[in-house]
């Protein structure tokens, strides 16, 4: 934990252009809120507030949000960022999926975006039960682990999938859940992304650790990995500049009963 603390330090100046913004779970969360006139909600795992900008530009003024992450630098870079779009109906707090600052029953909505991997799950959903409004909402957006074999990572960068073992499968989160007398999935969206990049890209991605999954080479591993993936890319890819391949993702809906 300490060394993936270090890795989230390290790159929050630059995470927001190194990782791709999802518009697609922001219009369907839109949709499912459409009723409510103001919304209390928290982004655990928020980052660098990519998201949130998404968050307030598609919810407007009904949205209050507490953006919730274990790194300062995080916080810092996701203050000034929504400060510089005029937004001020927020609250940073530096804190634990498993142990959040926050009053029971108060919130209409959680999110976390590609987070879930790095939370205690069990104390996570023991807190979101707590929190949450009966009624409200829990908005999981994640990959699995089944999804992360077919993108273009998983299958051209060696060990990609044997390094990365910390994302579900959905069959994982379901039982975990079981555990919660109060959460009920109610509905699951799958997303299926095009992504077209140059190889100079996408080697500039890994070299900078876009996914902390490379945090988790040694540096002899990553050398060599590398070299393969270069080697790789150039062998199942004509044009070199126009590289394509399909992320996927799911967002869960999970409702407090």
């Amino acid at each position: 934990m300490r060394k993936i603390y270090h890795h989230f330090t390290k790159i929050a100046h630059q995470y927001r252009d190194l990782r791709t913004t999802d518009i697609e779970p922001i219009v369907y969360v839109k949709k499912k809120l459409k009723n409510l006139s103001e919304i209390m909600a928290a982004d655990v795992g928020c980052g660098a507030g990519r998201y949130n900008l998404e968050l307030f530009e598609h919810l407007g003024k009904r949205l209050y949000l507490y953006c919730i992450d274990t790194n300062e630098n995080m916080l810092k870079q996701l203050s000034s960022y929504l400060k510089s779009h005029d937004i001020k109906k927020f609250q940073t707090m530096k804190a634990f999926a498993r142990k959040l600052p926050l009053s029971d029953n108060s919130l209409d909505s959680i999110f976390t975006f590609n987070a879930v991997h790095h939370f205690k799950m069990s104390g996570f959903f023991n807190e979101v039960s707590r929190i949450l409004k009966k009624g409200g909402y829990l908005f999981i957006y994640t990959r699995l682990r089944s999804q992360n074999k077919r993108n273009i990572w998983g299958k051209y960068f060696p060990f990609f999938n044997q390094k990365e073992t910390r994302l579900y499968e959905l069959n994982e989160l379901k039982e975990i859940l079981k555990n919660s007398s109060q959460l009920k999935i109610e509905s699951m969206q799958f997303f299926k992304y095009k992504r077209i990049s140059t190889l100079s890209r996408l080697i500039s991605l890994a070299k900078n650790q876009h996914y902390s999954t490379f945090f988790l080479y040694t540096n002899k591993e990553f050398k060599q990995a590398l070299e393969r993936f270069e080697q790789n890319i150039k062998h199942h890819f004509e044009d070199l500049k126009n590289i394509t391949w399909f992320d996927e993702n799911v967002l869960l809906v999970v409702g407090k009963v």
